[in-house]
């Protein structure tokens, strides 16, 4: 199966969080969260185009300035999404470098910084190399209420959990996925190549069937000879990134719903059950309780991170008592 993304963490279980959802066709990836990014190279940064950020604690995004230093010169623009406040806080880092060597001769990289309520994008702000990245308020995208982000082949689906302040947990929904039959395409006489992603954002997008797709040697088929034929739908991929969350029954029941049937989730272990008065002074959840959640929103894989540096001495702990939690059955499996 070709799945949309490859999913991975940044960094090593005891390291900042982080996922870099690396897109299988095109040159673009996508990162939750922001923190040390030092373990990413400067060309897979460079393929970033949208950055979704839980909350803005320094282990989350203190990986802003080297990404921003890295984009500076290319022209496709950088969109980061936060919490309530994210907006604002990515204004005054912006102003705190200065940029008297800009102009209207510069790459005009832009910079798109929005907030999210929890349940839609409420602010945004864009801000140019050559206005001196001034600060200049636009509307915010209007999506479907949960919806952080929008485009024809994905969503990212986001919930606020309560961390003593709001943490965004993300998901990556596949719209559709759609797979080419290359034995029925040869028998049709049609080579493969660019024109098939036409048809399958046709396919997507809800198209009739008689829908004209032109082929390589000149012909129109309708869009459903080609469905029915050569194409095979299946249900999208499912990423979701949850980290950060106080270990009680309101957080659990939004990660639950957030994650149902993930082929992927990545999700903190930052206690072990037995430290659970530390896990919730500090609104972090147990390994137990991640396993748990995990099994209860039905994943087909789990990655834990996030691990408290208490445990270092005893590294695979974390991991251990998560897979106890989780592992009920042979569909499911915990990846390192």
């Amino acid at each position: 199966m070709s799945w949309l993304v490859q999913p991975r963490l940044v960094n090593d279980p005891f390291g900042d969080p982080g996922a870099y959802l690396d897109f299988r066709f095109g040159r673009r990836a996508i990162l939750f969260d922001l923190g040390d990014v030092s373990a990413l190279s400067s060309r897979e940064l460079l393929r970033v185009s949208h950055v979704f950020v839980s909350h803005t604690h320094v282990d989350h995004f203190a990986g802003f300035d080297r990404l921003f230093r890295l984009c500076l010169h290319r022209a496709s623009p950088l969109v980061l999404i936060g919490p309530p406040g994210f907006t604002d806080r990515i204004e005054h880092r912006i102003r705190s470098f200065t940029w008297n060597l800009l102009d209207e001769n510069s790459v005009d990289f832009g910079l798109r910084a929005m907030d999210y309520d929890g349940s839609r994008l409420v602010k945004a702000a864009e801000f140019h190399a050559r206005e001196a990245f001034a600060r200049r308020d636009v509307q915010a995208p209007r999506f479907a209420e949960g919806l952080a982000w929008a485009e024809a082949d994905f969503v990212i689906e986001a919930v606020a959990l309560d961390h003593g302040i709001p943490s965004l947990a993300f998901a990556l929904r596949e719209v559709m996925q759609v797979n080419v039959w290359r034995g029925v395409l040869a028998e049709m006489g049609l080579p493969p190549g660019p024109w098939l992603n036409e048809a399958k954002q046709a396919v997507r997008r809800g198209l009739p069937d008689d829908h004209p797709i032109r082929v390589p040697d000149g012909r129109l088929l309708g869009l459903g000879e080609l469905k029915h034929r050569a194409l095979r739908l299946a249900p999208g991929q499912v990423v979701a990134y949850v980290t950060d969350a106080a270990p009680h029954a309101e957080n659990g029941a939004r990660i639950r719903r957030l994650a149902k049937d993930a082929d992927q989730l990545f999700i903190e272990a930052v206690f072990l059950e037995s430290d659970r008065p530390l896990a919730e002074a500090s609104r972090h959840l147990t390994a137990w309780e991640a396993g748990s959640l995990a099994r209860e929103a039905n994943v087909r894989r789990v990655t834990p991170f996030h691990h408290s540096a208490r445990y270092i001495a005893e590294p695979d702990a974390l991991r251990q008592e998560l897979a106890e939690s989780f592992q009920a059955g042979e569909a499911r499996s915990l990846t390192a």
